[in-house]
């Protein structure tokens, strides 16, 4: 058996990445997800740039090990096709803004009445009503709204930053992996399916309490505005490149003025505590840099290592992919590609004993599979070409 969720099926009508990623990671883990593309193009997402064997990088690396099944749902007999495979299937997702699948003729009902206990998923962007639900969204919509740009700025007075990475659409992705789970494990203890919902930003703002929220926590007790955590993030200057170093008790900051050879730093009133470091930080870390910046990254990384100081080498990706500690933990690796080539994947995250997660195949190509998802359907040899035919199903 290979993967966990070996044996189960998923009907994706996800597009762009926050629905692909969390069912990749599910396809990863073993399960069939077929998605559902329109035969006009398929997935927005294939049409980006850095493209090989007519693949474009981010289309590859958030839909592997998934079948596509080109079929164009506003033709005649589009619907019923697909609920037909539908009824074969155990979880149903859609990413599209609210009350556009129930205008497509596939809300829940209808969805559940070919298969009364499937998981239906809806995942949306600012959330399902309310004065922006409607609204169209993208990753910096999202960091915008929920507050993360003021966090990454590092103060409610300096200019607000984006996170150069898109993160509510990799957290909404992992929000809705983990809630498809759990509501299949539901369904196995009582027999039933239920509609699971999430926004993205509702993923965020949940990302965000647990370490960013402090000054809200206390009811009646709120910070007017959030203070600065240090100008300064933890990301330092040497002599030939960058390091990072992170101390938190008091037998790591005693580790730090031995490494860096400023015994001094312990008696000095600013640093005694932990509270008391936290609330110079500023005047603590500019102290750091500057010794810091006095010998080559090499060197500080052995001295801080030996002397039991949490310490990492700042990595470019490339430096990454050839780091020791990513080569031991198999983080990545190659996988072929028909069309593509040789593909370089981060490989599945988690590592399960009895059923491992493994790379099947790549992402497909429009179409690949839709002979193949209708024939195991139950749709008759006659009736698909038919259906090619009609230019309902590529």
């Amino acid at each position: 058996m290979s993967g966990p969720l070996h044996g189960y099926r998923i009907v994706d009508l996800t597009s762009m990445i926050s629905g692909p990623a969390a069912t990749m990671l599910l396809a990863d883990q073993g399960a069939d997800v077929i998605k559902v593309e329109n035969p006009a193009g398929g997935d927005h997402v294939r049409r980006g740039g850095n493209r090989r064997g007519d693949f474009a990088a981010n289309f590859l690396n958030n839909n592997r090990n998934k079948r596509s099944l080109a079929i164009d749902l506003k033709a005649p007999g589009g619907i019923d096709a697909l609920l037909r495979v539908v009824a074969t299937a155990d979880v149903f997702v859609q990413n599209f803004r609210p009350g556009v699948i129930e205008r497509m003729g596939l809300g829940e009902e209808v969805v559940r009445a070919a298969r009364p206990d499937i998981v239906y998923v809806s995942i949306a962007g600012f959330g399902f009503a309310g004065p922006y639900a409607h609204k169209p969204v993208y990753d910096p919509l999202i960091q915008a709204l929920s507050g993360l740009t003021t966090v990454q700025a590092g103060s409610d007075e300096a200019r607000p930053r984006l996170v150069r990475t898109i993160v509510p659409d990799k957290v909404t992705a992992l929000t809705a992996a983990q809630a498809i789970t759990a509501a299949l494990l539901a369904r196995a203890s009582s027999g039933q399916g239920q509609h699971v919902r999430l926004s993205m930003l509702d993923a965020v703002v949940s990302f965000l309490w647990h370490s960013d929220m402090g000054s809200q926590t206390f009811v009646g007790d709120e910070l007017p505005q959030q203070a600065a955590a240090s100008f300064h993030d933890l990301v330092y200057e040497t002599a030939d490149g960058y390091i990072t170093v992170a101390v938190m008790s008091d037998r790591e900051w005693q580790a730090l003025t031995r490494a860096l050879e400023r015994p001094e730093w312990l008696d000095d009133p600013r640093f005694l505590t932990p509270a008391l470091r936290d609330r110079n930080i500023d005047a603590r870390l500019k102290l750091i840099q500057e010794v810091l910046r006095e010998r080559p990254a090499h060197d500080w990384l052995e001295r801080l290592e030996a002397a039991g100081v949490p310490c990492a080498p700042v990595l470019t990706r490339n430096d990454m992919l050839r780091h020791p500690q990513v080569a031991a933990n198999g983080s990545v690796g190659i996988n072929p590609h028909p069309r593509a080539g040789d593909l370089r994947q981060a490989e599945p995250a988690a590592r399960f004993a009895a059923t491992p997660a493994t790379v099947r195949h790549g992402a497909p190509a429009l179409g690949e599979h839709s002979t193949a998802v209708l024939r195991e359907a139950g749709f008759a040899a006659a009736e698909i070409e038919a259906l090619v035919a009609a230019a309902v199903v590529m």
